[in-house]
């Protein structure tokens, strides 16, 4: 197993990705051939199961884009399960405390190092060498989404093993009172913390983006970008198609 979204990382480039929500695997695979380095296919807020997850991976495993997961929860069960069907990586919400990511890097790794049992299945079957690659290769990603992870910042990012830390810049905005006010100072200040808590110890800042602000959030100095979604992007396309028809009259 080899990571090259984790040594994009680690070398200090930029990393672009986007988020996968719709289960059905023509998206994963059309959405693979625009090179992107990675996608989360997401379980917190989309309906996608672990079923769905694994078909969508197949689907774009033709490409060099690397498959990470976002679960729904700190759980080592969920956790577990998400590497086995084949992920690179998993993006851990609600990550508010070292306790919490303590927590999430064991339930990563097999012992000594964690807690995570061994059964990888499909993760083993792809990749021979699986057992010997694993523990260096996963990515490890964090969520910041609230107060109480700002203020424990320091505690958060220097437990071993973290590679990557998230903001979700809604999840974010509506913890500090301040929902959707990106130019508030409240969350500017809270990006500040974030980027320079990065800085300090090696960790790669990340936040999902829109395509009206990546660039903006690349040269502020975060390096693990989503931009847009599967849905997103269909609005978008839809929207602008529709803006170029003349006689166009939505029916709602």
């Amino acid at each position: 197993m080899k990571n090259p979204v984790k040594a994009k990382l680690k070398a200090g480039k930029p990393s672009i990705g986007t988020w996968i929500t719709i289960g059905h695997p023509d998206v994963s695979e059309f959405l693979a051939t625009l090179g992107f380095d990675w996608f989360v296919f997401d379980m917190e807020h989309s309906p996608i199961s672990f079923e769905t997850v694994q078909v969508l991976m197949q689907a774009s495993s033709f490409s060099k884009t690397v498959p990470l997961v976002r679960v729904a929860w700190n759980d080592m069960v969920l956790i577990k399960r998400a590497l086995d069907i084949g992920a690179y990586g998993v993006v851990i919400p609600w990550v508010n405390t070292r306790e919490d990511a303590i927590n999430a890097v064991r339930y990563c790794h097999y012992p000594p190092k964690g807690v995570r049992g061994c059964g990888p299945r499909r993760a083993k079957v792809r990749d021979p060498e699986y057992f010997e690659t694993v523990e260096d290769e996963l990515l490890i990603v964090v969520q910041i989404e609230t107060e109480e992870a700002l203020k424990n910042i320091d505690d958060i990012l220097t437990v071993d093993g973290i590679d990557a830390c998230y903001i979700g810049p809604n999840d974010l905005s509506m913890n500090l009172g301040i929902f959707r006010q990106w130019d508030h100072p409240k969350f500017k200040r809270a990006l500040e913390i974030v980027l320079d808590a990065c800085k300090r110890y090696g960790v790669a800042p990340g936040m999902h983006c829109s395509i009206d602000n990546i660039n903006d959030a690349l040269e502020m100095g975060f390096k693990f970008c989503a931009v847009d979604s599967d849905y997103k992007f269909l609005l978008r396309g839809a929207q602008e198609a529709i803006s170029r028809i003349k006689y166009w009259s939505p029916n709602n």
